[in-house]
C-alpha cells in the first residue's frame, strides 16, 4: 500500500485522475489537492469512504481488483486530510491513520528538515550543488575531457572552488545505449582521482556514482561519503551492505532497465505515481537494513519520454511525501535539447531555467556541470522564499 499526496490542482492531472476514478462532475478548483491510497484492502476502503462522505467531503474508489484491493482518492485540503488521519485512527486502523499523517508531515515539514552527510549537515531550507565529474571516454556531455587523471583532478578542484557542495565522480558512462564496463576498469578510473582530490582538499565531500558494490567499497574506503546508485541497488544488491558498513549516505534513483536498454520501450500510465511507488519501496528496503541518510532522485532522462521529464519537474513537490531530500540531474540533457531544438553546447541557459523551476518545486540537490550558474538559481529561490534576507541590501 502506498499513500501519495497528489497536486490535483493541475488541470492535466485532474483530468487523468477523473478518468481513473470516473469523476464525471466538475470539481476542479485551484486550491484542492488529492490524497491517493493505492493497494488498500477493499473493505477498509469502503469504511473510510463512509467516514469521508458522512463529513460531506469528496471521495472515490476504483473497482475491486482480483486480490481484493483497490485504490482510493480523497479530494480536499491539508486540513481535511489531517482530520481524516485522526478519524481513521479512531475506527481502529492506527497504522493507516499514522501513515496518512506522516505523509502530510513529510511535505509540510520538508524545508525544516536536514540530512547529515559525513561531518556536513544540509538544511533543506535551500538547495545545494552537486558537481559532475565524469572520468569516462564516452559520457554524453563531456566524455573524454577528463578521462586522464590529471585533467579529472584539475576539473574536480575547479568545481569545488566554484562552490560545489558535493563532487559526484563516476567512471562508467550511463548515457542511453551505453555498455557497462568491468569493476576493475571502473576502479582504475575513479579511485586515483578520489585519492588525489582528497589529498589536495581534505574537506571535500565526494560522492561515487556507481551501481557496483566493489567500486562503492573502494571509493568509501578512500574517503567518499555518498554512494549515488542509478539502479537503486537493482543491479547489485550487495551495495546496500557496503553503504551500511561505512554509514554512508545513499542516493536512490529511478531507472527503467539499464542504460543500454532504458530508452528502447517507454510507457507509463502515470509517470509520477509509478516512480513515487518505486522510490518509496526502495527507501523502505534501504531503511530496513539500517541506512539512515537517503536522497531520492526521480531519474530525469533515464527511461523517460521527453514529456515525462517535464511532468516530473512540474510535480516534483509530490516526492516530498516520501520523506527524503530530492535530487535532480537536468544538466544539458536531451529532454531540453529535443524540446527546444538545441545542440549540446547551447543547453546551459535553458538548463539553468529548468534547475530554477526544480528548486522551486522541492529539489534540494542539483547535479550539474555548471556549478556557478546553479548557485545563482539556488540563491534566487532562497531570496524569493525569504525576501527578508535582503532587508539590509
Amino acid at each position: 500500500m502506498t499513500i501519495q499526496l497528489v497536486d490535483i490542482f493541475y488541470p492535466n492531472v485532474f483530468r487523468r485522475y477523473s478518468g481513473k476514478y470516473n469523476i464525471f462532475r466538475e470539481l476542479y478548483e485551484k486550491d484542492l489537492v488529492g490524497i491517493e491510497i493505492r493497494g488498500i484492502e477493499f473493505r477498509l476502503a469502503q469504511n473510510i469512504k463512509k467516514i469521508i462522505l458522512t463529513n460531506k467531503e469528496i471521495c472515490y474508489t476504483t473497482g475491486k481488483k482480483g486480490d481484493l484491493l483497490c485504490d482510493l482518492l480523497v479530494i480536499g485540503t491539508y486540513g481535511i486530510f489531517k482530520e481524516l488521519s485522526k478519524e481513521i485512527i479512531s475506527i481502529g486502523n492506527e497504522d493507516l491513520g499514522q501513515k496518512v499523517a506522516r505523509i502530510l508531515q513529510n511535505i509540510t515539514d520538508y524545508e525544516s528538515r536536514s540530512i547529515q552527510i559525513g561531518k556536513n549537515n544540509f538544511s533543506l531550507d535551500r538547495a545545494y550543488t552537486v558537481g559532475i565529474l565524469n572520468v569516462t571516454p564516452d559520457s554524453f556531455s563531456d566524455g573524454g575531457k577528463y578521462f586522464k587523471k590529471e585533467d579529472a583532478v584539475e576539473h574536480g578542484i575547479k568545481l569545488l572552488e566554484d562552490g560545489a557542495d558535493i563532487l559526484d565522480i563516476g567512471g562508467e558512462s550511463t548515457r542511453p545505449g551505453s555498455d557497462p564496463i568491468s569493476e576493475e576498469e571502473e576502479i582504475k578510473r575513479v579511485i586515483p582521482v578520489i585519492e588525489e582530490i582528497i589529498k589536495l582538499k581534505p574537506e571535500s565531500l565526494i560522492s561515487i556514482d556507481t551501481s557496483k558494490s566493489k567500486v562503492a567499497n573502494e571509493a568509501l574506503q578512500n574517503g567518499a561519503k555518498i554512494v549515488n546508485d542509478i539502479s537503486s541497488f537493482t543491479l547489485d544488491s550487495k551495495i546496500l551492505d557496503v553503504v551500511k558498513q561505512f554509514n554512508a549516505a545513499m542516493i536512490l534513483m529511478h531507472m527503467k532497465e539499464t542504460p543500454k536498454t532504458m530508452q528502447s520501450s517507454i510507457y507509463y500510465e502515470d509517470v509520477v505515481s509509478e516512480i513515487y511507488d518505486y522510490l518509496t519501496a526502495k527507501v523502505e528496503a534501504a531503511k530496513k537494513i539500517g541506512i539512515k541518510n537517503i536522497i531520492v532522485d526521480p531519474g530525469i532522462g533515464f527511461g523517460k519520454r521527453v514529456m515525462d521529464n517535464y511532468e516530473l519537474i512540474k510535480r516534483l513537490n509530490e516526492f516530498k511525501g516520501i520523506g527524503n531530500p530530492i535530487l535532480v540531474g537536468l544538466s544539458r540533457k536531451s529532454f531540453i535539447g529535443k524540446a527546444l531544438e538545441l545542440n549540446m553546447e547551447e543547453r546551459d541557459e535553458p538548463t539553468l531555467s529548468a534547475e530554477t523551476l526544480a528548486i522551486k518545486n522541492g529539489a534540494r540537490f542539483i547535479r550539474t556541470h555548471e556549478v556557478k550558474k546553479t548557485i545563482y538559481a539556488s540563491k534566487l529561490n532562497r531570496f524569493l522564499d525569504n525576501p527578508e534576507l535582503l532587508q539590509n541590501v
